[in-house]
């Protein structure tokens, strides 16, 4: 077992002898996906980082790693002893990658990284920079397979065709809608690079990433033919059928590398997702754009959302029974890692369950305050009769995929702590209770979520929300609650009807405690008279929020109203899901709240 310093070594060592003098390591794969399986651990390999968003800079005598807020807190005490600096992004005085490798490179020097994990957005912003700067950069440096003896291999799981009772849409449907969004912009080619693209569009899922149900591949979609990348052997006999039927060419994962180079005509690409790598073999005219299957996934139909409001009431009834158990038992008999458990069991139960949405928060007093905390087997704390639990989880059903949070009141609370827990269920229910105009998008609404808080100087340095997908990854494009542009982010979108999307704000103290409020809401069309159309959010997800924790004189009438009716709604919808025991407790923890 090799330590940090050992393998950063190793990679000065390899980085010594094709003369570069620094090295890029971004979270990413191939497919620019946010969550990646084992073999794509290349930043956590090399720092010892876990989280799920970073870039890690070696360079000969240093290196720095940045990230954002959700994780400074995690990433300072994985990062302690490596030699590694913590860059904290979005905060005043932190340099950007290309400006700290500038300062640390003289001019001639060379910036490497492995082109096929890196989107062409992001590697044109480092050739234009570095060029300024006198700097050379090798985009096709693959360093890491050099270095990294037992990496894991690519996984290869079998896929499943994801039927027309879950999707509401037949691929060939898809296909033309596709195509026509070409014909509109004069491309006569498409390539698909994101793995949940390329899930949406041909109605396929798979097991390649943990809690991402869905199979690495490559797509190319042409007027009148189209082509999937992945290994044939992988795939069941009804896709393979539909494949055939709709004149879907299978060829193997990586030809798409050669095939490329032998498109004619205009070929649309997305640059904030398509490797580096793959464009640098394009010798055909581009056009340039957000891919067009980004904002027809994220508009789930009526079939969609039928199954999605099935998929949150099991999933209610999963977080309600833990619920009951965690507030009826002994909590000095339990720790993060026992009370994850048992709401995954209570969510195995569930009919049509496939596995959680990602990997449970499960996070104990201070350990809260780190948004994106993780209990294991080598770190984990004990519960005890006093503070607050923060549970945040979902899970992924045939039905649709879910995403929760609630902070629970174990014994005895401070005054901060209640007043905080209080403040942030006011954000929540401000945002919830939206009425707005089309055309807003979440940057137009995030400011009801952090007006409570920012009222007493106070924020959580993330977004409020983000979109959801169907079946598919847990943060979907693009749409998303934001105070601000954030550029590398496509999650600005215009609100569209039929998209799912989350309401977590939060309070984090490091030191203290953390508190985070999660609802899913789907975005609905109202009332249209001669102002425009008007809009608001239906509400998914119905588990109690924990009235132990709240303080009612801090409360608006208006809010305290939504509340009670949220957990009458709560009441009627999961009691029948429960046995009578549970059923009963339901009814006392929603029972209306007056001042």
């Amino acid at each position: 077992m090799t330590t940090i310093k050992e393998r950063l070594d190793a990679l000065r060592r390899e980085m010594k002898a094709a003369n570069v003098q620094a090295y890029i390591v971004p979270t990413s794969d191939f497919h620019d996906t946010e969550y990646v399986c084992d073999y794509f651990t290349a930043r956590k390999y090399l720092s010892g980082f876990t989280g799920s968003a970073g870039t890690l800079v070696v360079c000969a005598d240093q290196a720095a790693l940045w990230t954002d807020g959700r994780y400074f807190i995690q990433a300072a005490s994985q990062l302690e002893g490596t030699g590694i600096e913590l860059m904290k992004m979005g905060m005043e005085g932190t340099p950007e990658i290309s400006e700290y490798i500038c300062a640390h490179l003289k001019a001639g020097d060379t910036a490497g990284f492995d082109g096929r994990t890196v989107n062409v957005q992001e590697a044109r912003k480092y050739e234009r920079i570095f060029a300024a700067h006198g700097l050379k950069i090798d985009e096709n440096l693959d360093l890491i397979s050099k270095i990294w003896d037992d990496r894991p291999s690519l996984p290869h799981t079998p896929t499943f065709h994801y039927g027309l009772e879950h999707t509401g849409e037949e691929m060939d449907h898809k296909l033309g809608r596709v195509r026509e969004a070409m014909k509109k912009e004069g491309a006569q080619h498409l390539i698909v690079t994101k793995i949940d693209e390329i899930a949406w569009l041909y109605n396929l899922r798979a097991n390649d990433i943990p809690s991402f149900p869905v199979a690495l591949a490559y797509s190319i979609v042409s007027g009148d033919k189209a082509a999937i990348y992945i290994d044939d052997s992988r795939l069941d006999e009804r896709s393979r059928a539909l494949f055939e039927q709709h004149h879907i060419a299978i060829r193997p994962y990586d030809a798409i590398y050669e095939d490329v180079k032998t498109l004619k005509g205009t070929t649309w690409i997305d640059p904030s997702t398509i490797n580096a790598a793959l464009v640098s073999l394009l010798e055909a005219p581009v056009y340039e754009a957000f891919s067009p299957i980004v904002l027809m996934k994220s508009m789930k139909n009526e079939v969609e959302l039928e199954n999605t409001r099935e998929a949150h009431l099991k999933d209610g009834a999963a977080c309600v029974k833990f619920m009951y158990w965690l507030k009826n038992s002994d909590p000095e008999t339990m720790d993060e890692l026992s009370a994850a458990a048992y709401l995954h069991e209570r969510r195995q139960e569930q009919k049509d369950y496939i596995e959680d949405s990602f990997n449970t928060i499960c996070a104990y007093g201070p350990n809260a305050a780190m948004m994106h905390y993780s209990a294991t087997e080598q770190s984990f704390s004990k519960l005890a009769g006093k503070g607050m639990l923060l549970v945040d989880s979902g899970g992924h059903y045939l039905d649709g995929t879910t995403d929760i949070t609630r902070t629970y009141v174990l014994g005895p609370i401070t005054n901060e702590e209640r007043y905080w827990f209080t403040k942030a269920l006011r954000s929540h229910i401000r945002l919830e209770k939206a009425h707005f105009l089309y055309g807003c998008r979440g940057l137009n609404l995030d400011i009801l979520a952090r007006g409570p808080l920012w009222d007493e100087d106070m924020d959580y340095q993330c977004g409020t929300g983000h979109g959801v997908g169907h079946l598919l990854s847990v943060h979907e494009a693009p749409n998303g609650f934001r105070w601000k542009i954030v550029p590398e982010r496509n999650d600005s979108a215009i609100l569209e009807e039929g998209m799912l999307q989350s309401n977590e704000p939060g309070v984090y103290e490091e030191g203290k405690f953390g508190i985070r409020h999660e609802n899913e809401m789907v975005v609905r069309k109202g009332n249209k008279n001669k102002y425009g159309q008007f809009m608001h959010f239906e509400n998914l997800t119905f588990v109690p929020f924990d009235v132990d924790g709240i303080d009612l004189s801090l409360m608006n009438d208006d809010e305290i109203a939504w509340l009670n009716d949220y957990h009458e709604q709560v009441y009627e919808k999961i009691s029948p899901r429960l046995n009578a025991q549970e059923a009963q407790w339901l009814y006392k923890v929603t029972r209306p709240l007056e001042k």
